[in-house]
């Protein structure tokens, strides 16, 4: 089926106006960035096919301009169109987030990374530096690599928190697996920026580990002690 056959008040422009982006699907949102299909394929069927082809919103992250213009029907315009808005959305997810957002829980602190991080391909190692009411003041990837102790020392993470002044450290990092499972590594690093906030007077609130969709806290977990109740 054509777009132009489909009703006009189910196509994706007009549900759009209608319902709000929020009630579209995936396929929908995507054929609207393409714009147009072929002679033979409507643009909503290409853009399932794009779904299909790449792996899901996943693998459309991770897409290339090379690896989107060998799917049919997407020449290299459409592929750079596709590529300007996966890239626009990801930089929207990596915006700090707004100084009054008070961080209550693990679960909020997870919510407030993990679109920007559950699809990264290597780790990255970064903190949330809040002050003494648990507001986000600051926002900042620390390191991109495997973690160890010997690559995430605790004078980097507490001299950005010297720098503003911060009350406490929510630390995160990903696991590209999905699984978010602590490594003996991850555990270690943990213990280690514990010990060294006690030195600086810098409570370390939580470490948390990014996976798919889901998260794994130390503090929940009770391997950090010491309460998100200053």
């Amino acid at each position: 089926m054509m777009i132009k056959d489909v009703p006009a008040e189910e196509r994706p422009r007009e549900r759009l106006m209608r319902l709000g982006a929020e009630a579209l699907s995936n396929a929908e949102l995507i054929a609207l960035l393409l714009r147009t299909g072929s002679t033979n394929e409507s643009v909503l069927a290409l853009a399932q096919r794009v779904l299909v082809k790449t792996g899901g919103l996943k693998g459309l992250t991770r897409a290339s301009l090379m690896e989107l213009t060998k799917i049919r029907g997407i020449g290299t315009a459409k592929a750079i169109q596709l590529l300007a808005g996966v890239e626009l959305g990801l930089r929207i997810s990596r915006q700090l987030p707004e100084e009054s957002m008070v961080i209550r829980t693990p679960y909020d602190a997870a919510q407030c990374v993990m679109e920007e991080m559950r699809y990264l391909e290597q780790e990255h190692f970064l903190c949330l530096f809040l002050n003494t009411k648990n507001k986000i003041i600051h926002k900042k990837c620390i390191f991109i690599g495997s973690l160890n102790v010997s690559v995430v020392h605790p004078r980097e993470v507490f001299r950005e928190a010297i720098r503003h002044s911060s009350a406490g450290i929510i630390c995160v990092h990903n696991h590209p697996s999905g699984d978010p499972t602590p490594s003996r590594e991850d555990l270690e690093v943990t213990q280690r920026l514990v010990e060294a906030g006690k030195l600086m007077g810098i409570e370390l609130i939580d470490h948390l580990i990014i996976g798919d969709q889901t998260y794994f806290s130390m503090k929940e977990k009770g391997l950090i002690i010491d309460s998100f109740n200053r």
